[in-house]
């Protein structure tokens, strides 16, 4: 955001000078009147921003010597030495003071952001010590603060690689890609679906004031033992830390124990209330650095006491203002909740009606596919049943034909087995005439043997009577002879035997092939619809109430020793710096910020102060 006055003028032609002012998130510009005081700048700073708490803050420049001063309030600006750039003086808008509860002391949202910006940029610039995974853990409200609820369909790999959201430091000393790190920053990231910019930005706030170095202002200072070391001025008071180590204070004087503050050129002098206790006494190396940190002291001071009286009535009302516009702003964000619920509901209604839609179009396709397919397959059966009726027709007349030729073979059988017994029984009165045949061949060979013999008899017979004709005729001078009569011939006539022929008559069944009918499935796939239930109506509110901050303390600790495990393993310990290896000790005696502060703070006021000379 730039606001430009009137066009810049040289102080020789006008009575004002051109002011830069820069924010964290903005540029300003203005032209300030020659005699303007440095409240006339800073309230016009406060009013163009719209901010009203304005005791946290300050206008930071460098001075004409290189120095870094805060602009003082009831002087003239052109009176102090401040460094210009082409006529230009320029200053940065940073809180100057830190509260000591952010939850219960911020109050408006540009107030919490200013300082969110300038405790990310402290922390990212490695002026503020983090341990890696409180910064993960930091990085992941960052995110949601800038980008809002993660969503896995915007979501793209890669997206977070842009922004600065690691210490340097951190990166360097893991063997971890920056794919690797954005992969543990979207997880926490995802977690934190729901919060708005202010409230992660408070949960930043909430997590960064646990560490040890937030809020502390450190400068170099010398015990009268001469001892270098780091004086811490803080909202709570002021700690005391060795040369090496800014991380655990060695002792602690909270404001309520300090009675007045001076300097006396490079001495510092700060009296306690106890009036037994001798005075606390340091160094420092320049006159200009006393006067900072007197300055710091006052107003730290200041804001110590003011934190434990009742609230002023300009402070309640704010207070009351940014209640009731909390409350405005949550109930316009349960109904804005409470519509993009509905409206996701309608989406994922709308979505499951598109896929039950999708879904019922395949299965009216597959429907019509299987439609198709049985009529295809009745088609197919009507033609099977068509050939079947007629290979049916065919085998019933096939069928009848047999019949016949059957019926034809039994009278056919019949015939053959009346010829049959004709035979057998012309066979029987053939083989009887044979025999009778045979016993008259046997008689009648009987009787032409007994003719034989006769004959032979008669010739013998013949020729006695021959033989007795001759003699008598060669008695008597008659001589004749009778012929005798031949011999009949016996003809045997045999007639063989016939043997009887069996006849055998096959009977062959004609049986036609045919082509069995297949057997079809017809297997159409049927979808039992699910119908699906209405989404259920959500019994809670989409704010719920915050649980105890100890509770949630105790659940990040247990994240982050998670995390601190996960990634231990790929830890380089050679480019652990001195802070990390500090933090390492302090986590191993189970010790924090409290209970290093609850511990310096222990004892009298006399005997810290001796503690602080022997130092």
């Amino acid at each position: 955001m730039i606001d430009k006055m009137t066009p810049f003028r040289r102080k020789k032609s006008g009575k004002s000078f051109p002011v830069k002012v820069c924010t964290l998130d903005a540029e300003l510009e203005f032209n300030l009147e020659w005699r303007a005081t440095g409240r006339d700048l800073f309230e016009l700073v406060c009013r163009t921003i719209g901010l009203r708490e304005t005791w946290y803050f300050g206008l930071q420049y460098e001075d004409s010597k290189g120095f870094i001063s805060w602009l003082k309030l009831d002087k003239k600006v052109q009176d102090q030495s401040i460094q210009k750039s082409h006529q230009t003086a320029s200053f940065m808008f940073l809180a100057k003071f830190y509260p000591e509860e952010v939850a219960e002391e911020l109050v408006q949202e540009v107030t919490q952001h200013l300082f969110f910006l300038q405790v990310k940029q402290a922390i990212l610039s490695m002026d503020i010590y983090c341990p890696p995974e409180a910064s993960v853990l930091l990085a992941s409200y960052a995110v949601q603060a800038k980008f809002g609820d993660f969503d896995e369909d915007t979501y793209k790999p890669g997206m977070l690689a842009s922004e600065d959201l690691l210490p340097q430091r951190v990166i360097d000393q893991y063997q971890m890609t920056l794919e690797m790190w954005e992969e543990r920053i979207r997880v926490w990231y995802a977690d934190h679906r729901g919060m708005s910019r202010d409230e992660a930005e408070m949960e930043y706030l909430k997590i960064a004031q646990d560490l040890d170095m937030y809020g502390v202002n450190y400068f170099n200072i010398q015990n009268k033992k001469e001892t270098e070391l780091w004086l811490g001025v803080t909202a709570l008071g002021l700690n005391i830390y060795e040369k090496e180590n800014k991380l655990q204070p060695k002792t602690t004087f909270t404001w309520s124990e300090i009675r007045h503050i001076s300097f006396d050129d490079k001495k510092f002098i700060i009296k306690p209330v106890d009036k037994n206790s001798p005075n606390f006494v340091f160094f420092s190396h320049k006159v200009r650095m006393n006067k900072l940190i007197l300055d710091l002291c006052m107003g730290n001071h200041d804001l110590f006491m003011r934190r434990r009286k009742p609230d002023s009535m300009e402070l309640q009302q704010m207070k009351a203002a940014a209640k009731e516009e909390k409350q405005r702003r949550q109930v316009q964000r349960n109904r804005l909740a409470r519509e993009k619920q509905l409206r996701e509901e309608a989406e994922r209604d709308r979505a499951n009606m598109e896929q039950r839609l999708l879904q019922y179009q395949e299965e009216i396709r597959l429907a019509n596919e299987a439609l198709r397919r049985s009529e295809e397959t009745a088609d197919l059966l009507a033609e099977k049943s068509r050939v079947a009726e007629e290979e049916s027709t065919l085998l019933s007349q096939k069928a009848a034909e047999a019949e016949q030729e059957i019926t034809r073979l039994r009278l056919t059988a019949m015939r053959k087995d009346e010829e049959k017994v004709t035979l057998e029984r012309k066979t029987r009165d053939a083989e009887l005439l044979t025999a009778r045949l045979v016993e008259e061949s046997e008689r009648r060979a009987a009787e032409a043997n007994k003719l034989k013999d006769e004959l032979l008899k008669a010739r013998a017979a013949e020729k006695q009577a021959k033989e007795k004709l001759l003699d008598f005729l060669s008695r008597s001078t008659l001589s004749g002879s009778s012929p005798v009569s031949p011999i009949s011939s016996v003809t045997t006539l045999y007639s063989a035997p016939l043997s009887p022929t069996t006849m055998h008559s096959e009977l062959s069944l004609l049986e036609s092939e045919t082509s069995p009918s297949p057997d079809f499935n017809l297997n159409i796939n049927s979808y039992d619809l699910i119908a699906h239930a209405d989404a259920e109506q959500l019994s809670l509110e989409i704010e719920k109430e915050r649980v105890e901050y100890l509770e949630k303390s105790k659940h990040l600790q247990n994240q982050l020793r998670e995390l601190r495990t996960e990634i231990e393993v790929l830890k380089v310990t050679e480019k652990a710096s001195e802070y990390d290896q500090l933090h390492e000790e302090q986590v191993k005696l189970g010790e924090n910020k409290y209970s290093t502060l609850k511990k310096s703070k222990s004892g009298s006021t006399k005997s810290r102060v001796a503690f602080f000379e022997e130092l």
